[in-house]
């Protein structure tokens, strides 16, 4: 990416976090790698920690992050807990994730935070038999 785009996308980030509190950021699906999402500004912004969404496309991905924010803003999270109505579709958990497993996924928040504390949560949702998975997290 070069200098101008980049600094036309950083410029859009901090709009949006500043006009609606958070940005998303939605990462495409290509041969061997598995598209993801996140937010950033929600921590600073809402005071819950900033969400990670890996495997489901784009639509739906910014569809959980609004949800998330609406629902939960200023609230403690359920972490570990089953939550079956956060959209109509399927049940999902959030899980603590350490921002260091996040470093190379989340460049916008990154960038955002630079050295302030900020915290992530990761969506786990079920397979297409409604089944979670035991693995837990990237």
């Amino acid at each position: 990416m070069s200098d101008e785009k980049r600094e036309k996308y950083f410029k859009m980030v901090y709009d949006n976090i500043e006009k609606y509190g958070f940005h998303n950021t939605y990462v495409m699906e290509e041969i061997g790698f598995t598209p993801f999402g996140y937010s950033t500004g929600i921590y600073k912004n809402f005071g819950i920690p900033e969400l990670f969404i890996s495997g489901l496309p784009n639509g739906l991905t910014n569809t959980l992050i609004t949800n998330y924010v609406e629902r939960f803003k200023f609230k403690e999270i359920p972490l570990n807990k089953k939550i079956d109505d956060l959209i109509d579709r399927f049940s999902i958990y959030f899980i603590e994730i350490e921002n260091h497993k996040l470093t190379e996924y989340t460049l916008s928040s990154f960038k955002f935070y630079q050295n302030s504390e900020f915290k992530y949560l990761q969506l786990i949702f079920p397979d297409l038999n409604g089944f979670f998975s035991k693995r837990r997290g990237i």
